[in-house]
């Protein structure tokens, strides 16, 4: 809208509010649109993402996607201020029930409340979680053992630096061959411990040598890490991914590691939606796609402003 003002010899907020108040039907469609809840039942289909997302303030919405669509117009289905069961099951019911029920493969994170939107709504859907989300609980939980190495780290480094301040000499660090002192190591280790061996550079590979040699723990968790990540690419069925994950759970069992075996508790508290995976295959990245072209162009316009006007172009745009 700028560059058509400039282009027109027009200033660009001038014409942006002329737009808003004359050009388009915004004052119409903000009078006849509950803007808490909007629902656009054509736009729901077999497949469908749900996701949440602050817009703007914090304020969270919930946000149900059409993967058919492919982020364009017509994903947007609902877009409801809230994540809770009641607010969301509220808006949803202006939906038929034969396109709630026409619902055959719905995406989520772990959360419990999307858990609740899809099981009150969606009763002939299977619930899927998002194979990111869940490999993510696992990554975070070898991360908070690297996390915690660290803190030592730092802790130790302190006390030494207080010892050489009161002895009267420089203090100086031991660096690894790398040239990494253990402060840096743990740090620079993050990236290491997210990717698998194959896709390490050079110097990764070096720091991972130090890194697993020092902190042998990292290296088990690690190995655990990427044993879970394995079922989600090398598994072809739902019972060959359940017999895997039952092995996983022994041996994350078997290796001691607390924060791991309280992330085994929760993927098994959460097995089933976790093995519908493997059916369709199906995962949340159309729902985070569609919340980063919502980041975006919130930026593009510098911003909510106007809340009202904002849902308002996102949905000439996507619904």
């Amino acid at each position: 809208m700028s560059l058509i003002a400039q282009i027109n010899k027009l200033k660009p907020r001038t014409f942006e509010d002329q737009y808003k108040e004359k050009l388009s039907n915004f004052n119409e469609w903000s009078l006849n649109n509950d803007v808490e809840a909007l629902v656009y039942e054509k736009n729901f289909g077999e497949n469908m993402s749900i996701d949440e997302t602050s817009l703007s303030d914090g304020e969270l919405y919930t946000i149900i996607t059409n993967k058919a669509a492919k982020g364009r117009h017509g994903s947007l289905a609902a877009i409801i201020k809230g994540t809770s069961n009641e607010v969301v099951s509220k808006a949803l019911a202006k939906v038929s029930v034969n396109k709630l029920y026409g619902v055959k493969n719905i995406t989520a994170d772990l959360a419990n409340s999307m858990d609740w939107i899809c099981r009150t709504n969606f009763k002939n859907a299977a619930i899927i979680a998002d194979r990111f989300h869940v490999q993510q609980v696992i990554c975070e939980s070898v991360q908070e053992i690297r996390i915690q190495y660290r803190r030592e780290a730092i802790d130790e480094e302190n006390k030494q630096i207080i010892e050489c301040r009161k002895q009267n000499i420089n203090y100086r660090p031991f660096r690894y061959s790398n040239g990494d002192t253990k402060k840096q190591l743990l740090a620079r280790g993050r990236y290491i411990l997210f990717k698998p061996e194959s896709k390490w550079t050079d110097s990764q590979k070096e720091r991972s040598i130090i890194l697993f040699k020092e902190f042998p723990e990292l290296k088990k968790a690690y190995n655990l890490s990427m044993y879970f990540r394995n079922i989600f690419e090398n598994s072809n069925s739902k019972d060959q991914a359940s017999n895997k994950f039952k092995e996983w759970y022994l041996k994350v069992n078997k290796s001691e590691l607390k924060t791991l075996i309280s992330a085994s508790q929760t993927i098994k508290n959460n097995i089933g939606k976790i093995l519908n995976y493997f059916i369709a295959k199906q995962t949340n990245a159309s729902a985070e796609s569609f919340n980063a072209k919502l980041k975006q162009f919130r930026s593009l316009v510098r911003g909510v402003r106007d809340m009202k006007f904002f849902l308002f172009r996102i949905e000439k745009l996507y619904a």
